[in-house]
């Protein structure tokens, strides 16, 4: 039988004064455990999404934890047939994920964290306010009940968005979210340098709490989007039904994949009439290299994701 690929997304805010020098030793130590995929470094700490065997994740999570910092980093895991990436990349971030406001730091101030077992019965709570910290394209696909959608394009439109919509004196108590914990991480420590007493965030995402939580006990309605091929998954974090438009980056549901206006690699029914001929040539130069590679079995090239970067996972 053929041993699953182990799809590893892993953060850590964490100071790392040293993140320069840290880069090549790191991208090393993935190429040494046959790690595909990208982490993001910077002075706050590590992010991204990586794949490989299961002994290759293994050690590089050993690789990590070898360093004292990191010892308790954050990763949870999901398993696919085939590799989700098709390259190995470390890069060098001002932060992690791109709020984009100075002075917010996780490692200083950050709001309460709440394990997936105890997150039911604070989101049920009427004065609860739950905000959905994820951009609208991965809202559109799945949240939990009763969240609050902001309709973001960005994670820096984020802090506007708050101060535009809610005030601190009126909404007590707020909850937030997103994909593995992160995002849902910077943004309670912004909340709370804006005033908001009570402040928590699900512990390791959406990811942890669908891995944890049993499908009878779920809040979870529809799937998850996730940044890596198999653009989303399900309940038991098996790969969804989606793809992804290689143009504009929105999921396509396999209803979406019969509209007149899809076309695989180049439009959609959500960006076929807003693409600008600049777009529309790049992604059709880009699906007959995709096809090109397929026929020479060789990896996908990699295109411009002008909707969102792993950085904002």
């Amino acid at each position: 039988m053929t041993q699953q690929t182990v799809v590893a997304a892993l953060y850590k805010f964490v100071t790392l004064e040293d993140y320069v020098a840290l880069r090549e030793p790191l991208l090393q130590a993935m190429v040494d455990n046959g790690i595909k995929g990208t982490l993001l470094i910077a002075e706050e700490g590590i992010n991204g999404t990586v794949s490989g065997s299961r002994e290759g994740i293994d050690g590089l999570m050993a690789w990590l934890k070898n360093d004292p910092r990191m010892d308790d980093i954050d990763h949870k895991e999901s398993y696919c047939d085939d590799q989700p990436f098709y390259r190995t990349k470390v890069k060098l971030k001002k932060e992690i994920v791109t709020l984009g406001v100075e002075g917010v730091d996780p490692n200083k101030q950050v709001g309460t964290y709440v394990d997936p077992q105890n997150w039911n019965a604070l989101i049920s709570d009427p004065e609860v306010l739950l905000i959905d910290t994820r951009n609208d394209y991965e809202v559109s696909i799945g949240t939990f009940e009763g969240a609050i959608d902001p309709k973001t394009t960005s994670f820096r439109e984020f802090p506007d968005y708050i101060k535009a919509h809610f005030d601190p004196a009126v909404h007590k108590k707020v909850a937030m979210f997103c994909t593995g914990g992160i995002r849902c991480e910077k943004a309670s420590s912004y909340m709370l340098s804006q005033g908001f007493d009570e402040v928590y965030h699900l512990k390791g995402g959406i990811l942890k709490y669908l891995e944890e939580v049993p499908q009878e006990e779920t809040k979870w309605q529809g799937d998850c989007f996730v940044f890596d091929n198999r653009v989303t998954v399900r309940h038991d974090l098996s790969e969804g039904d989606y793809d992804q438009c290689h143009a504009c980056r929105t999921p396509v549901s396999v209803e979406d994949r019969t509209s007149e206006h899809y076309v695989a690699g180049i439009s959609c029914p959500h960006c076929w009439d807003t693409l600008s001929e600049k777009t529309r040539r790049s992604a059709i130069d880009r699906q007959k290299q995709i096809e090109l590679a397929k026929a020479r079995n060789l990896p996908h090239p990699i295109g411009y994701n002008y909707k969102q970067t792993p950085s904002e996972a």
